[in-house]
């Protein structure tokens, strides 16, 4: 048996070169189904040269039901600055001018109308699109072949406000060879958007090469039309979002190979201005940050996606704004950070670690939970984020002056299924270095400390009109709900518009965790294993991604208001929502009483 560099097998290095054939392909898991490549369980069968399991030290089959990708090639961490991602530009006009009815005859994807266009006309416009571009990744690599929205990794930032429509116009430039994963068919989805159904980004509303799809962001708050007439209800103000692509079956190659930004909303209080409303740091003060994590291929240092993880896909090299540990210089004064975990399946445990003092504790405040501020600053030493969830905290860097300290993920996870255990400072992964090397300057913003309220919750004394139980669960090999599969042909149940629901979710596996989104409206968590949520803990914010731990069934409120139409439920580990724990559910003026769909 021969060892190349790295101590990497030979063989087990064809057999990942032709499983990366197979992705290449674009094969689902039906077709390697009928090619005899995959288990009743739906593991890739141990054959020789396909599975490295048929190659394992000592000669027999590994014991794990998935393939390990060899190690990517060594990169030196913090050689390069962060990327700081510019802001998104509005456009003059566009041509052919959006219409209410999908313009099909000009190339537009959509299939159904625009519920709200004329009620909130956009006061801006925007084009954005989909690409393939070549960027670097770590200076120890070759150039990477991604797919960007307007040649950016990740996107640029979008900052709306509220009571600012705006009209986002996608168009499909990818090329009709992947470059060996991803599907260039598309739907980006903004994730925590209070959207119409057909600007959700649903991810059966997917449109080819050569098509564009216009999405309308009315930006207003839950509640205008039902409960909180004529404005909403500012205490559902939303605050760090991303848009992402969400294609059905193939969300986490094309997100994985790039598709994915920030959209941050602002508001009279929430103002995007230090000096004004809640006095939440700003400008170049307030930074959002993707992190992911990848695997490259060990000989050619290439982007390469591993499908046959079906656990879920865990890299070796972590980044923060697509680039491998970068590091970031900064002012000794407050900074407003936004991290989102943009997977494909890594949970995180985020600390301040100072290199000169492992044993001390750097606490900073956590003022937001997903896209939601919580109801005033909460000071931690740490936050923890599954796959989609985000987090946004203050960090004072006065005290680190001189110094540098690193953002250290201290959650170990040693498979896609689910994280391990925390481990000690100074023992994790530096996943980005911050140097307090800037001059001194003015910070308007307002101590957190100080800070007694953002919002109140909402009520969540409502009686469910209906009360649904969703079994989370693994059925032949594949990730199904109630013991179903995605399909994009069958709405699981429909939700009375304007009403209240309590939704169940249960994990009755010992061996994943899955964090759980639902589109369109945000939830409370009442209650895990029938305890309630603790009223000083972080998740008794409004939340719209909940881990369901291990064994673990949770109660959640929802109030679905303003819109109609499908919205989807997921797994947001991307390899489990691809393989496929998603249903597609819907809003209409009469609703169902199933409640286990």
């Amino acid at each position: 048996m021969r060892v190349l560099k790295y101590g990497i097998n030979r063989l087990a290095l064809n057999a990942f070169r032709n499983r990366m054939e197979l992705v290449k392909a674009g094969l689902g898991r039906r077709d390697l189904l009928k090619m005899g490549l995959l288990t009743s369980a739906g593991y890739l069968i141990a054959k020789s040269g396909l599975s490295s399991r048929a190659y394992a030290q000592g000669g027999g089959n590994d014991a794990t039901p998935n393939p390990a990708p060899p190690p990517s090639p060594p990169t030196t961490p913090f050689m390069e600055p962060l990327p700081i991602m510019p802001v998104k530009q509005p456009v003059a006009s566009l041509s052919p001018a959006p219409t209410t009815a999908p313009n099909t005859a000009a190339g537009e994807g959509r299939t159904r109308a625009h519920q709200a266009l004329a009620q909130f006309p956009p006061q801006k416009l925007y084009t954005r699109i989909a690409q393939a571009s070549s960027v670097s990744m770590s200076h120890d690599l070759p150039s990477q072949p991604v797919w960007t929205y307007d040649g950016n990794l990740p996107g640029q930032t979008f900052m709306a406000r509220y009571g600012e429509p705006i009209l986002v116009r996608t168009i499909n430039n990818l090329p009709s060879d992947n470059g060996g994963f991803g599907k260039p068919s598309i739907t980006t989805h903004l994730h925590n958007g209070h959207t119409p159904s057909e600007s959700d980004g649903f991810p059966c509303d997917f449109f080819e090469i050569g098509q564009f799809y216009d999405q309308h962001y009315p930006n207003v708050l839950a509640g205008f039309s039902s409960t909180h007439q004529p404005n909403g209800d500012i205490n559902e103000a939303l605050s760090t979002l991303w848009y992402h692509d969400h294609r059905v079956d193939f969300t986490s190659q094309n997100v994985y190979k790039g598709l994915a930004g920030f959209f941050l909303l602002f508001n009279q209080f929430d103002t995007g201005d230090e000096t004004t409303g809640f006095r939440l740091p700003s400008g170049p003060f307030d930074v959002p940050m993707l992190l992911n994590d990848k695997v490259f291929d060990p000989v050619n240092g290439l982007l390469a996606f591993d499908l046959f993880n079906l656990d879920g896909i865990l890299g070796d090299k972590f980044l923060v704004n697509g680039k491998i540990q970068p590091f970031f210089q900064v002012h000794p004064r407050r900074y407003r950070l936004r991290f989102i975990d943009g997977g494909p399946s890594r949970f995180y445990q985020l600390f301040l670690t100072d290199p000169t003092n492992t044993n001390a504790t750097n606490p900073f405040f956590q003022i937001a939970n997903d896209g939601n501020l919580l109801p005033k600053p909460q000071q931690v030493s740490s936050v923890r984020l599954g796959v989609a969830e985000r987090a946004d905290i203050i960090v004072d860097f006065s005290k680190f002056a001189g110094k540098s300290v690193f953002l250290e993920n201290r959650l170990q996870q040693t498979d896609g299924r689910k994280p391990g255990a925390v481990l000690g400072a100074g023992q994790g992964t530096n996943v980005l270095r911050f140097d307090v090397v800037l001059p001194p300057v003015a910070d308007n913003s307002q101590d957190p400390a100080t800070i007694t309220k953002f919002y109140s919750l909402p009520d969540r004394t409502a009686t469910p009109r209906v009360t649904r139980t969703f079994n989370f669960e693994r059925t032949n090999g594949q990730w199904a709900i109630n013991g179903q599969f995605v399909d994009c042909n069958t709405t699981r149940f429909t939700v009375q518009k304007n009403s209240v629901e309590k939704w169940i979710l249960k994990n009755n596996s010992g061996g994943w965790q899955h964090p759980i989104h639902i589109h369109f409206e945000e939830h409370q968590i009442l209650s895990r294993n029938g305890v309630a949520t603790p009223s000083n803990s972080i998740e008794f914010a409004r939340k719209d991604v909940t881990r369901v731990q291990f064994n673990e069934t949770v109660e959640l409120l929802f109030r679905f208001r303003d819109f109609v139409g499908p919205y989807p439920l997921h797994c947001h580990n991307l390899v489990h929502e691809d393989h496929a724990m998603m249903l597609k559910w819907a809003i209409a003026n009469t609703g169902d009483t199933n409640s286990r769909p």
